[in-house]
């Protein structure tokens, strides 16, 4: 199985991370995964999966550039014999998609976003997403957004949701030392209530909406922190480093960089914010807070509403209002130790059962194993009718039927 991907950088969101899941699930389950990319700082773990990664130009957008890549993957499936060709993003995709067409492999894509569709051409362009054989959405929101904008026969979309390393993010496994460490490292005074919205520095995570909501919670002891690397967005975090001060909330709103220990992250916060404005094709801040055992506050939109239980496991709150988020995050405040601990084990419990990474990567294994139980299927008829015909599953006459002769 080949997986196509632009790049395997830290950092960068669901498709590098799935990528390297699913590969290590098909090595677990005897099977060789290939993942084909620019490279990054995630191929060391691609490599400790068992997986292998080979390095190819797939993130360019040119035309000439897909040809070339395309050439490049045929030379590889030939040589590696690659069943599955599976693409996560769409310039990746049209190689592969050339690739699949021609030398007959099965195609799979995964529907990681909605993608940019203003115009007839950026649809076009999306469209390659829409051929494969299978096409995954990585939400029940995605896969209306395929249905909708597509028009494809909904009997080839499979719907799976992002996985969480339940392992990784388990409050048992999370010591007392690490949680402190990371309080010490980032200055924490003691027996504040922590307010925490993790994600990259961009505009549509809604940092600046959140400032606005803690702006209005004054009545409030609490420290909100925003983790996340501003990724080159200089101007951005300027930007909401001066609305802090001239909100008077400096003190109170702190800007984190990207932090190595999320798990340690989630066990300080007593809240976990999304805020996100635009709906996010899953927002896995969400299923990681809940297998932590933290109350979430969410904007209703986007694949978030799927991943929660309502007013049991997380608050959900009208998008891009900062009153309704001061309000959602009062509530998740104010609980009490006996609600606190009812939330954190539905939330837990509702985690582990629904989005594990394991049953995340247990349905797309199923997909494979869908397309290759159809060759088998295949393969069967073919030598039912040559056994009839004396010809075997590729026309030529066979041994029996050149004794009848």
């Amino acid at each position: 199985m080949l997986q196509v991907l632009p790049a395997l950088e830290a950092g960068g969101g669901g498709v590098e991370r799935t990528a390297v899941d699913v590969a290590a699930a098909v090595v677990e389950a005897g099977g060789t995964a290939l993942v084909a990319s620019e490279g990054g700082a995630m191929e060391h773990e691609i490599r400790r999966a068992g997986a292998e990664h080979i390095t190819m130009p797939l993130a360019t957008k040119s035309p000439l550039g897909i040809r070339r890549n395309a050439r490049r993957l045929q030379r590889l499936v030939i040589e590696r014999q690659v069943d599955i060709l599976h693409a996560r993003s769409r310039a990746p995709a049209w190689s592969a998609y050339l690739t699949a067409r021609r030398l007959g492999c099965h195609f799979v894509t995964t529907f990681h976003g909605t993608y940019g569709h203003a115009n007839a051409l950026k649809r076009l362009y999306n469209a390659v997403m829409t051929k494969g054989e299978r096409v995954i959405a990585n939400s029940e929101f995605i896969a209306e957004h395929i249905r909708q904008t597509y028009r494809i026969d909904p009997q080839r979309v499979r719907v799976i949701q992002r996985g969480v390393d339940i392992e990784r993010f388990d409050p048992e496994r999370v010591s007392a030392e690490r949680v402190i460490q990371l309080a010490n490292t980032w200055r924490l005074p003691d027996g504040v209530p922590v307010v925490m919205l993790p994600g990259r520095l961009t505009r549509w995570k809604g940092q600046g909406l959140l400032i606005d909501a803690v702006a209005r919670l004054g009545d409030l002891d609490l420290i909100c922190i925003l983790v996340g690397a501003d990724q080159g967005r200089t101007a951005y975090r300027r930007e909401l480093e001066n609305k802090i001060a001239s909100l008077g909330l400096t003190g109170r709103v702190w800007l984190m960089d990207a932090c190595d220990d999320m798990p340690a992250a989630y066990k300080l916060a007593d809240v976990v914010v999304n805020a996100s404005i635009e709906p996010e094709a899953f927002g896995r801040v969400v299923s990681e807070a809940q297998a932590m055992g933290r109350p979430v506050v969410a904007a209703r939109h986007g694949g978030v509403p799927e991943q929660v239980i309502p007013d049991r496991t997380a608050f959900l709150v009208e998008p891009g209002d900062p009153e309704a988020f001061a309000e959602g995050i009062r509530q998740a405040l104010s609980l009490q130790s006996y609600g606190r601990e009812r939330l954190a084990r539905e939330a837990i419990e509702h985690a582990r059962r629904f989005f594990s990474r394991e049953r995340m990567c247990n349905r797309t294994l199923a997909v494979y194993q869908e397309l290759l139980r159809a060759d088998a299927y295949a393969r069967m008829s073919a030598d039912g009718q040559a056994g009839e015909d004396g010809r075997d599953g590729g026309g030529r006459k066979t041994a029996g039927s050149l004794t009848e002769g």
